[in-house]
C-alpha cells in the first residue's frame, strides 16, 4: 500500500518536489502506526506487569516522536534557498536525523535501571493470549513499516528514512525477544523478563549511538562515496581536449545539493577562449548529468618539449619506485632548471615530506640529472 502511494507520487510530482512529498508521507505513516503500537503495548505491559513490554512500548513512543521529527525535518529541508541560507535548508534533515538518534539513545538508557531492578527482584509476567497475539501483530506492523521506510529512503536517498527503517527492524528484534521471554516463563517458569529488558536496553542504546555517529559525520562533512567520485571521473574521462585532472573536492549542503571543484589540465598552446569553452562545457555537462555544481580551475601544461617529456617519464619512474600510490600533477620545468610539481600523498605513505624530497633528489643524481626541486604536497584530495 505504501509503495503504491510512493510510486503514484513519483509519477505526479516533479523531481525537485518529490523528495519533500515522500518524506512527509512517510512521517505521517510512521506517526500513525507508532502511536497505535505505543498505546497497545503500554496497555498490555501494564496489565501483564512486564518491564520488557513497557520498555518496548516506550520505544514505540520514541518512534512516534521520531516520526514528528521526520515531518518537521522534511518540511524545513524542502524550503528554497534564501538570503540567510544561500545553499538551501536541506541539511536540516541531518539535524532532525540526529534528534531521532539522540532520542533512541535516551530511551534505551532509561531502561537500564528498571531492568536491573527486575533482575534483582524478578516478578511474574501475567500471560494472556490477547497480549501475545497483539505483540505478534506489532512485529508484523513494524516489519512492514521498516520495509516501507527503506523503500522510501532508497527512492529519495534519505539517510533519515533509512535510519528510521533500521530502527523499525530493531523493534522487530526487540518485540520478538519480549515474546521469547513470555514463552520461556510459561514453559519453564524461568523469570527472564528483566534480563531480556536489559539486553533490549543495551541494543537500543547501542543502535542509537551508532546513528548519532552517522549523523554527526554527515553534519561535519564526510568523504563522498566512491560512487560519487567515480561518476565525476567517468564524466571527465569523456573529454579528449583535456590532458588530465586532479585536486577534486566534493562537498554537500544536503542530499540534493552538491558542489565540487577540480583542476583541469589543458595544452598550454590553447588560447584562453578555447580553454574556457572546454571547461564551460564540462561544468554544464556535469550539472546536467549528475546535478553537481562544478567549478573548474585551468592548469596549462607544456607538452611539446622533449625535455619535458623525458623528465616527466623519469619522475614517474622514481615516484613509482618510492610508493606506487604516489601521483604527480602540474609538472613544469622552470628556466632556472627547477622541477616544479604537485605530489598527492596517499594514506599508505610512511615518509615525511623532507624524506620524500631527499629521496627524489638522490634518485635524480643517480641518473645524472641536475635539477632543483619545488614540490607542493597535496593532502586530503579525492583525486
Amino acid at each position: 500500500m505504501v509503495r503504491f502511494f510512493i510510486d503514484k507520487m513519483e509519477k505526479k510530482y516533479r523531481q525537485e518536489m518529490l523528495r519533500g512529498k515522500i518524506g512527509l508521507f512517510s512521517g505521517i505513516f510512521g506517526l500513525l502506526t507508532n502511536l497505535m503500537l505505543f498505546i497497545s503495548k503500554l496497555l498490555i505491559g501494564l496489565s501483564a506487569n512486564s518491564v520488557s513490554i513497557m520498555a518496548d512500548a516506550m520505544n514505540s513512543f520514541s518512534d512516534s516522536i521520531s516520526s514528528v521529527l521526520v515531518l518537521v525535518g522534511f518540511k524545513v529541508a524542502s524550503k528554497p534557498a534564501d538570503k540567510d541560507h544561500p545553499y538551501g535548508h536541506e541539511r536540516f534533515e541531518y539535524v532532525t536525523g540526529l534528534g531521532v538518534a539522540l532520542l533512541i539513545t535516551f530511551v534505551g538508557s532509561q531502561f537500564f535501571k528498571t531492568s536491573i531492578e527486575k533482575m534483582i527482584n524478578p516478578t511474574s509476567v501475567h500471560f494472556s493470549w490477547l497480549s501475545f497475539i497483539i505483540l505478534i501483530l506489532s512485529v508484523i506492523v513494524k516489519l512492514y513499516q521498516g520495509l516501507s521506510y527503506r523503500y522510501a529512503g532508497t527512492k529519495i536517498d534519505s539517510q533519515t528514512l533509512i535510519a528510521n527503517a533500521k530502527d523499525s527492524f530493531n523493534d522487530v528484534y526487540t518485540t520478538s525477544a519480549v515474546l521469547l521471554s513470555i514463552l520461556v516463563e510459561q514453559l519453564t517458569g524461568w523469570r527472564i523478563d528483566g534480563y531480556i529488558g536489559f539486553v533490549l536496553a543495551v541494543y537500543i542504546t547501542a543502535s542509537g549511538l551508532l546513528m548519532v555517529r552517522d549523523f554527526v559525520n554527515e553534519l561535519l562533512g564526510q568523504r563522498p562515496t566512491e560512487k560519487e567520485i567515480h561518476q565525476i571521473e567517468q564524466q571527465l574521462n569523456r573529454y579528449p581536449n583535456i590532458l588530465g585532472y586532479h585536486d577534486l573536492l566534493i562537498h554537500n549542503y544536503g542530499p540534493q545539493k552538491s558542489f565540487a571543484s577540480v583542476h583541469i589540465e589543458v595544452n598550454s598552446q590553447m588560447t584562453l577562449d578555447q580553454a574556457h569553452d572546454v571547461i564551460d562545457l564540462i561544468e554544464r555537462d556535469i550539472y546536467k548529468q549528475l546535478g553537481v555544481h562544478l567549478v573548474c580551475h585551468l592548469d596549462p601544461v607544456t607538452v611539446n618539449s622533449e625535455e619535458y617529456l623525458e623528465m616527466h617519464q623519469e619522475l614517474v619512474k622514481i615516484l613509482n619506485k618510492l610508493n606506487s600510490d604516489f601521483r604527480m600533477h602540474d609538472f613544469r620545468i622552470r628556466y632556472n632548471r627547477v622541477l616544479e610539481f604537485d605530489l598527492v600523498i596517499p594514506d599508505s605513505n610512511k615518509w615525511s615530506e623532507d624524506e620524500i624530497k631527499t629521496e627524489i633528489a638522490r634518485e635524480l643524481r643517480e641518473i645524472e640529472k641536475s635539477y632543483q626541486l619545488k614540490i607542493i604536497f597535496d593532502h586530503n584530495y579525492l583525486l
